[in-house]
């Protein structure tokens, strides 16, 4: 009995092991051909979400320079460390802009001043913190340079006031003014020609001293009224002298955007953090 058993089962391995194995076949094709516009649907997609990302990174970098000096009064309370940090998050957005061509069309229009460095303006700010009787208001850049190819008119606004006697912050406004031109790929020169004080507010306890309104004003009350309302200073800083070269600097746009400006005064003339302001009318 068990020699039977052991002789049916040799014989059925026997047969198994003379059956041909047949190679696994599919109906279904191994090479999937995908349409040219679902293609190219695809590759949009991919520069699409890369475009976005890259956007949101910029704006967050933005963000994080405009917080980590919004407690800096402009600039002038920044210690050494503060101002590396500053300096590291402005190089990483210029890196956004480098090589790029200055849109004119874009810089046209008023860039209200958040930081800067520069010594010229630090000294302002310093100014008005120790002199009870000065302030300092708003700073901006107006450019004038919509319709033009290679250069315009920039213009240095500070709003400041002497307390008591004028508006307070807003109390008169120093324009100094210079035509620009494109001389390179992101570079700027500058060429001063005059410096105004305008805009003169009187502070209501000044007109009530010139004028008092409980008496009937004078014509001559009323004249010096109009007079210091309408006084304008001009003095131009234009060299006539064609031997000597005009008064000028090189100024760098670093980065430049629908809502933000950076720029560095070449020559170590400091660094500036502007924001885009609404327009100013003089």
């Amino acid at each position: 009995m068990d020699l039977a058993f052991t002789s049916s089962l040799s014989l059925a391995a026997g047969n198994i092991a003379t059956q041909k194995i047949k190679p696994f076949t599919s109906s279904i094709s191994t090479t999937c051909k995908v349409p040219v516009q679902r293609k190219f649907r695809c590759f949009a997609t991919v520069a699409t979400a890369m475009t976005q990302a890259s956007e949101f990174e910029l704006e967050n970098k933005k963000h994080d320079l405009l917080r980590t000096i919004q407690d800096m009064q402009r600039g002038l309370t920044t210690t050494a460390d503060q101002r590396s940090i500053i300096e590291e998050a402005l190089v990483s957005l210029e890196g956004y802009n480098v090589g790029a061509p200055i849109d004119l069309k874009k810089l046209d229009g008023t860039w209200r001043l958040q930081y800067t460095s520069a010594p010229d303006v630090l000294i302002l700010l310093e100014s008005a913190a120790r002199l009870p009787f000065f302030q300092v208001g708003q700073i901006f850049q107006k450019f004038e340079c919509k319709d033009q190819s290679d250069g315009g008119i920039i213009r240095n606004v500070v709003q400041w006031s002497i307390p008591t006697l004028l508006e307070e912050q807003e109390g008169a406004t120093l324009l100094v003014s210079a035509k620009f031109s494109v001389v390179s790929v992101r570079n700027i020169y500058l060429q001063f020609e005059e410096i105004t004080v305008k805009n003169i507010k009187i502070s209501e306890g000044l007109q009530a001293l010139i004028a008092p309104a409980i008496l009937p004003r004078s014509y001559l009350s009323l004249e010096i009224l109009q007079f210091i309302r309408s006084f304008k200073a001009q003095i131009p800083v234009t060299v006539r002298d064609p031997g000597r070269q005009s008064v000028g600097g090189l100024y760098y746009l670093s980065y430049l955007d629908s809502n933000m400006l950076l720029g560095r005064a070449v020559g170590g003339g400091g660094v500036f953090v502007f924001s885009r302001a609404q327009p100013l009318d003089f």
